[in-house]
């Protein structure tokens, strides 16, 4: 299961990555929570959008670690490394760590709250 569990993750990145709306509606449970690095809070749609406007390019993902725990049908990723892109018009770079908790729905698992912090 924690295999399955960080596929996903990696799924996600990717898709993030390639600003891949289909697959990122997939993966991100319609319930999603999550709080960004502005200390707002969004959801599944706001997400979308940023990727499918263009608003929002990541042209890199670099892990530098992933610890994963799976209990049950829910499990939780730790993903720290930096990401590079644009948002709102301006380039951005930043070394991150998400704390992601994932459902499992089915055979799939499926993001349903996550966080974001700058790590210096």
């Amino acid at each position: 299961m924690t295999d399955e569990l960080r596929a996903a993750e990696r799924r996600l990145q990717a898709a993030q990555l390639a600003s891949d709306v289909a697959a990122l509606d997939e993966i991100i449970d319609d319930r999603l929570v999550f709080t960004g690095p502005d200390g707002r809070l969004y959801g599944k749609q706001d997400d979308l959008r940023l990727h499918r406007t263009g608003e929002q390019r990541m042209t890199r993902v670099d892990e530098e670690d992933l610890q994963v725990l799976v209990a049950g049908d829910t499990g939780v990723t730790w993903f720290l490394g930096t990401l590079e892109g644009t948002a709102a018009g301006g380039p951005f770079m930043a070394r991150v760590r998400y704390t992601r908790t994932w459902v499992r729905a089915g055979n799939a698992w499926r993001l349903i709250a996550a966080h974001v912090s700058a790590v210096p």
